[in-house]
Order: C-alpha cells, then structure tokens, then sequence
C-alpha cells in the first residue's frame, strides 16, 4: 500500500511538471499563433501561474483534473477575497488552457468544459458627463507641450472610445488629419478606422505642431513614432498614460475612482443615446461580440429613467 501511495505522489509530481511545460507552452501559442495582445499574454501568464501554485498545493495532478476538484479551486478563490470578475477572468484562462491541450492531445480530460462562470452583478460602468470633460480639459496645462499633450488625449478618448493601451501604441502617422480619423489597433492587432470631430482634429493638432516636437527634442538617440510622448521624448506607456489621466481628474475635482476607461464607456453610451445603432457602435468599439456592447443598452436605459425622475412632475 505504501508503495501504491509512493508511485501515485510520483505520478503527481511527473504530471505537474509536465503541465508547467504545457502552459509555457500554450502561452507562447497565444502570444505568436493567436497573435493576443501584451496584455492579454500577461494576465494569461499570472492567471495560468496563480492555477499552477493552486495545484501543487493541494496536491492535485490538472493533467487529469476532475469537475469538483476544479470547482475547489473557484471556491478558495473566493474565500481568499478575489472578485467575481477576476475569479471568471482565471476561468476563462483555464478554459483557453484545457481546451488547447485538448486539441494538442495532451489531456483526455477537459475540467473546465463543464464548470460555469460565477454569476457576475449587474454594476453599470462608470460615465461622465459633458461638463465633467469639460472639467478635464480646463484641468490641463494651457500653453505647455504637456498641457497640449493632454489636452490632445481627453479628446482622442472622448472622440473615439479608443482603450488607454490603443491610445499608447498610436504612432502619429495613424492620425489621418485630412480624412478626420484615426486608425487604432485593438485586441489581437485587429485594426479599425474611427472618425474624429472637429475639437479633437484640432486639440491634436495644435499638439503635434507646438507641444510634440518640443517633448520629441528631448529624446535620447533615435526619435520615437509614437504620438504621445513623454518629457523625456519616449512612447507613453498605458500605465503612464493611465496616470497622468487620473492627475488630471483630481486636478479637474472630479471622482478620484474615474479611469480612462469611464471615457470610452462615455464615448458608447453617447453614440447610443444619440441615436446610433448597436452593430454601428460594436464596431467603432472593437468589440468581437455583439453582447459586450449590449450593456450600454441598459446603461442608456437608465439615464433615461433618471431624466425622467428629474424632469417629470410625478417623477
């Protein structure tokens, strides 16, 4: 009996080592096959490893992982506090795993295939009103090459609904002045063309003839292509891009929890109220699927319902 209990730890042990290999593996798949973007390769990489140190824990080998063994590891994510949105997110990294070392012929067993999603709450996103970006503009340095910088973003996020990531990997040729549009690159490098109002043709380039160059000059060696450039005459990384937006919202008084990406939930739920079509806005969004875009439905519902508690007198 000791020696059955011996050869299944040893067992364990191979399998675990073997799957490590398999995530490697199927991160480097993601990455150049499927062609995902950085930042989809990096959650990959911290969910798959936060999986692995779950594994090796509780001694289970995931190359013949059972239903209910998967449905532990959900239930200690949530007794260790995790969201339910972070928690459906691990999920869906493990289904993408289980699923390719289906295909590779590296399991027969596919624990993930079964287990559902935990149920997420119905939380609208986060929008801000026309004069909150009215706020955010007056925020900025006026006359200054960073004033103008950032002046220059809140219009392309407001203009376009563009993610902070798409914004950082603009490079200035993607800014089609004549055509008022602009070209961005979404998840897995897929491109779109999003047109541009008027202020923000101009808030960019007012940027790119005053503000740029001066940042541009103070690059060390070659210059960058990058549209948005930081006082060191770099590419703006979305962190960097992220911080500087949330500088501006404390600068402009505004809710300290707002995140640029409350301006592309803005940029959704305007086109829809305005009278735009849900495909329509699916794509300037870059959504894959209709459904993502179908909660600002919902979202222009209840402005709605609020306009009409505002406004009418039995409201």
């Amino acid at each position: 009996m000791e020696n059955e209990g011996n050869d299944a730890a040893a067992a364990r042990c191979r399998g675990q080592v073997e799957f490590e290999g398999y995530v490697h593996e199927f991160i480097h798949y993601s990455e150049v096959v499927r062609n995902l973007s950085a930042n989809t390769i990096k959650a990959y990489a911290s969910d798959l490893d936060s999986y692995v140190s779950w594994t090796k824990r509780e001694g289970v080998d995931p190359l013949v992982m059972t239903h209910r063994e998967l449905r532990g590891y959900l239930a200690d994510q949530t007794r260790a506090g995790y969201s339910t949105r972070t928690i459906n997110r691990r999920l869906s990294a493990i289904r993408a795993l289980y699923a390719w070392l289906m295909r590779e012929g590296h399991t027969s067993q596919d624990a993930a295939a079964a287990v559902s999603s935990p149920k997420l709450s119905k939380r609208l996103p986060r929008t801000l009103a026309d004069r909150d970006v009215s706020l955010l503009l007056a925020s900025c340095e006026h006359g200054t090459a960073t004033g103008m910088r950032d002046e220059a973003l809140v219009e392309l996020l407001y203009a376009t609904g563009a993610r902070i990531s798409e914004a950082s990997a603009l490079d200035v040729g993607d800014v089609d002045f004549p055509q008022s549009q602009v070209r961005l690159f979404g998840k897995g490098s897929k491109e779109r063309i999003v047109p541009l109002y008027e202020e923000a043709i101009s808030s960019l380039r007012e940027y790119l003839v005053h503000g740029r160059p001066e940042l541009a000059a103070k690059a060390k060696g070659e210059r960058t292509s990058a549209l948005f450039v930081s006082t060191r005459g770099a590419r703006m990384s979305a962190d960097a891009l992220r911080t500087r937006f949330e500088r501006m919202v404390g600068a402009a008084g505004l809710d300290p929890t707002l995140t640029p990406h409350a301006m592309r939930h803005t940029f959704a739920t305007e086109l829809l109220a305005g009278g735009a079509d849900l495909r329509s806005v699916q794509e300037l969004l870059g959504h894959e699927s209709l459904s993502t875009t179908q909660i600002y439905t919902h979202l222009s519902v209840e402005r709605l319902k609020t306009a009409t508690k505002q406004a009418h007198p039995r409201g």
